[in-house]
């Protein structure tokens, strides 16, 4: 099945550029590590997933691309027809000449409804040269105004549109120290309207990222080039095929059905974080080995202690005893529990690998069975030059921290009615900030009770 990339604004396209040239790269490589017959089956899947074979023989992504600018829109579209082994389709793009100004009310009141047609035309023809459509995966900011206003906007017409279809908002978290002053409020005016819409919401922190570029990729100047392609890294990691838990010899069909089914229990929490381990610089990987062992010890401790990368990870911090009835509120300290987990185990090996120590209960919300709340996926076909690596998606308290200080930012900002004038100008009225704090206030108590 075949999955439609949106990408919004600045940021989305950006991204959407990265993780497509990732998932070529992967597929062009010689570096399968496995037999000749999986390394075509897995080929092929990626490209009906990603991209369609026109009469070129140049595979063409299976994107649209929408910013309210048109200076990054064309710089990707030449940047992905010059690398001659992919390109966007010249007629998937829409642009116009003045963008949002990093207003949220903007972009979602505004630009939204006006371009909604256009937009929408074509999503509606990217989706009709499926032969079938798994779901949507739309990628944006949620800081400026085009990615996260116009973005959360286009993601209910998706919704509105393609009821029947799964929908996953893959959303950059903006720096703690800021980029832009409305952040915070932009943020939550995001966050709280996908939560309505989306399926899903697959989060990457800026911080992080930025982390893992200077501390295992020793990247001594770091770009926002170096963080996208991180995280397309980390993204191709999960949706490059696999062979799911009952899913026979064949790769899984439905990426994003398959995804969600294992990671959604219950439509009241749908938060999705990523961890991939190992990364590092490409010139260290002919000089590193790695044990099945050691990364999964490493990947569980880093899902426990709440680690966003394999160095520095507080060991200290262990799971609740078993059939201790503690109070969610006493549980140890930054000890992160989970509703549902999933491994995606990829390269050498793989199909011998103990994954026991992820079905220990005491990881768990005591209402899910660990049978059903975790979820292993494996090939033996080695993903971007690393013989063996492992994905952890895990639908966890990961996010509460992040969360509660982006309210707690955009609350004290709101409270004495800084910069709302900007926001009720375009239509966004007081209400609709209260609304939304709401909507996000649940989500933290439903986290924290878990």
């Amino acid at each position: 099945m075949s999955i439609v990339t949106v990408q919004l604004g600045q940021c989305g396209n950006q991204i959407g550029h990265e993780v497509f040239s990732a998932l070529c790269s992967d597929i062009r490589g010689t570096h399968g590590l496995c037999s000749k017959k999986e390394n075509e089956s897995y080929q092929d899947s990626c490209k009906e997933r990603f991209f369609c074979q026109e009469q070129s023989a140049v595979p063409i992504a299976r994107a649209v691309l929408v910013d309210m600018e048109p200076k990054v829109i064309s710089q990707t579209l030449s940047m992905a027809a010059r690398s001659g082994h992919w390109k966007y389709n010249s007629h998937s793009h829409f642009c116009q000449k003045q963008g949002s100004g990093n207003n949220w009310a903007n972009g979602y009141c505004v630009h939204g409804p006006r371009h909604k047609e256009a937009i929408m035309n074509l999503v509606q023809r990217e989706a009709e040269k499926c032969d079938r459509l798994g779901g949507f995966f739309t990628i944006m900011s949620m800081a400026g105004g085009t990615g996260s206003g116009l973005g959360a906007f286009v993601t209910q017409c998706l919704r509105d549109a393609f009821p029947t279809s799964f929908l996953l908002n893959h959303v950059i978290w903006p720096y703690g120290t800021g980029e832009v002053i409305v952040q915070n409020y932009n943020s939550v005016l995001t966050l709280s309207h996908l939560y309505h819409s989306a399926d899903a919401l697959l989060v990457h922190e800026n911080d992080v990222i930025h982390k893992i570029c200077s501390q295992l990729m020793n990247i001594k100047q770091i770009s926002f080039r170096d963080v996208n392609r991180v995280i397309a890294h980390q993204l191709g990691s999960v949706f490059q095929p696999t062979h799911t838990a009952g899913g026979g010899s064949g790769y899984s069909r439905n990426p994003l059905g398959d995804l969600l089914e294992t990671l959604v229990p219950h439509p009241e929490f749908h938060m999705l974080g990523l961890r991939n381990i190992p990364q590092m610089a490409e010139s260290s990987l002919p000089y590193s080995t790695f044990s099945w062992p050691g990364l999964l010890k490493h990947l569980r401790q880093m899902l426990i202690a709440n680690a966003p990368m394999e160095e520095g990870i507080d060991w200290q911090v262990r799971p609740p005893h078993p059939g201790s009835c503690i109070p969610s509120t006493n549980k140890p300290l930054h000890f992160n529990t989970s509703i549902a987990n999933l491994v995606i185990l990829r390269g050498k090996d793989v199909h011998g690998v103990d994954l026991g120590s992820f079905q220990d209960p005491s990881l768990y919300t005591s209402w899910l069975n660990p049978q059903d709340a975790f979820n292993a996926w494996k090939t033996p076909r080695a993903f971007n030059k690393y013989e063996k690596s492992a994905a952890l998606v895990s639908n966890s308290q990961f996010l509460l921290k992040p969360l509660d200080s982006i309210i707690g930012k955009a609350w004290n900002m709101f409270a004495s009615k800084a910069y709302l004038h900007q926001y009720t100008k375009f239509g966004i009225q007081e209400e609709d900030f209260l609304d939304c704090f709401t909507t996000l206030e649940q989500v933290v108590s439903s986290y924290t009770n878990l």
